[in-house]
């Protein structure tokens, strides 16, 4: 038997935790740059998106970006949450698509903070009445699939139309990170050092190879200077923070409230794959028991998000409560005991705390740069795959596999509200009020021994 275990130490204040590093937290260097320049890459993708939606300067929108890297580091820092911080990815195709139907500058700041006002208030209504599972549950499985196929077109859909600006770049980046992350072939080479580092690193490994070959191919040029990058918060706040900008309207609120739903139910979603992961750690270590807490997460997300809003302005990204890839790698070193990582909570402070210093500096902002289309589309294509084979393997019925298309393309090109409401009206049709074991049980015993073995 396991002896007792307690939470690693820290001031402990309310539901929340803050665990400082160097005091509580155990400092990593070896974590500090790979992690740190994988998430500025990562996090800066949508900086050009930002400049196009919001209409703002390249230093509005990395600043806001760097507020972001803060909220995502007190998650774990600050208020304790074992998670490797990040975004809900999927919600960042559907937000594209509604972003596509305002007119960009005002109009698109005011619905984006909308949605991050409707997000938060969910976050807050379901982690104080603890009712988000029942909420949840209360959408069929061939609806959930629905939504995150709408995802996964929404994301290829915005990734074909980027192919011809740099097509050497992108199909570069594309091919290695789907042979490190998804090739069947691949994944059947023995293991090895270096099989298993270019896993772990599969992110950055795409992003340093299409960087050279974009290089080469003239499609990336790299602007190096040496100095400091002093981030305009005034005019960042002046331009962007709910501050300046105001509350939208109730017919503005009203109208994103079907995306913010969506957008829920998948981090709802993002919960559940991240406690089920650090269920698996836990049971790992005998010397550390895992916090694991769906409510104080909940609190926590609609602090981030309405942190975001009050001291940066809104961004592309709404605030999740975990970044996948990261979460596994760290969650692999973690079961490797003590000496490889002291607690769970040094994990993604160790990856994630140089970022911001790293952000301030041009040299490395000169070298991400050119990098910031190459990481949305690596971003935005891997949503769309995990998306694509998560939604189709949630359902087996041929009726239930048609109706998840129908609701996916629905959603990725009329927009939430036409792909939940045609999407409810169809199940009630189709299906019926009540999505029994049969439904989803047909004899497609070729197609499901398909989808096992792909998964």
């Amino acid at each position: 038997m396991k002896k007792d275990r307690n939470t690693h130490p820290g001031f402990k204040w309310g539901p929340f935790t803050t665990r400082l590093p160097g005091i509580h937290l155990k400092i990593n260097p070896s974590q500090h740059i790979q992690g740190s320049l994988m998430l500025l890459a990562t996090c800066g993708a949508v900086t050009p998106l930002v400049m196009q939606y919001f209409e703002v300067s390249f230093e509005i929108a990395w600043t806001v970006s760097l507020v972001m890297l803060f909220w995502v580091l007190a998650q774990t820092v600050i208020f304790g949450d074992p998670y490797a911080a990040g975004a809900i990815t999927a919600g960042l195709p559907l937000t594209i698509v509604f972003m596509n139907t305002l007119t960009p500058g005002q109009q698109a700041i005011e619905g984006m903070i909308a949605i991050f006002l409707v997000v938060v208030f969910l976050f807050l209504f379901f982690g104080i009445t603890k009712l988000g599972e029942k909420f949840n549950n209360l959408f069929p499985t061939t609806l959930k699939a629905g939504i995150i196929m709408g995802a996964a077109i929404a994301a290829f859909q915005s990734e074909l139309n980027r192919l011809p600006e740099m097509p050497i770049s992108l199909v570069t980046a594309w091919i290695i990170i789907l042979i490190l992350m998804f090739s069947i072939p691949f994944s059947k080479i023995p293991d090895n050092k270096l099989k298993l580092a270019a896993g772990s690193n599969a992110l950055l490994i795409a992003f340093a190879g299409a960087g050279i070959i974009g290089w080469l191919s003239g499609e990336m040029t790299y602007d190096l200077s040496w100095g400091f990058f002093v981030p305009p918060v005034g005019e960042t706040l002046s331009t962007l923070s709910i501050w300046a900008v105001g509350l939208p309207s109730w017919s503005v609120i009203l109208s994103v409230f079907p995306i913010a739903v969506m957008i829920y139910i998948l981090a709802f979603s993002d919960l559940l794959v991240a406690n089920t992961l650090l269920k698996g750690a836990d049971k790992s270590r005998s010397d550390e028991k895992i916090d694991i807490d769906p409510t104080r997460s909940h609190y926590i997300l609609a602090i981030r998000n309405m942190g975001q809003l009050l001291t940066g302005g809104p961004l592309l990204w709404i605030h999740g409560p975990i970044w996948t890839g990261v979460q596994i790698f760290l969650i692999e070193r973690y079961k490797k005991g003590k000496q490889v990582m002291d607690s769970i909570y040094g994990g993604p402070m160790n990856f994630y705390i140089l970022a911001i210093p790293l952000g301030l500096l041009t040299p490395v902002i000169g070298i991400i740069t050119p990098l910031f289309p190459v990481a949305l589309s690596v971003t935005l294509l891997l949503t769309g795959f995990a998306c694509a084979y998560v939604s189709i393997s949630m359902v087996s019925s041929n009726v239930s596999r048609g109706l998840v298309l129908v609701i996916g393309m629905l959603t990725a090109t009329q927009g939430a509200a036409w792909g939940m409401g045609i999407g409810i009206v169809l199940y009630l049709l189709l299906i019926g009020l009540k999505e029994d074991s049969e439904t989803n049980e047909e004899n497609t015993d070729n197609d499901s021994t398909d989808e096992e073995e792909a998964v």
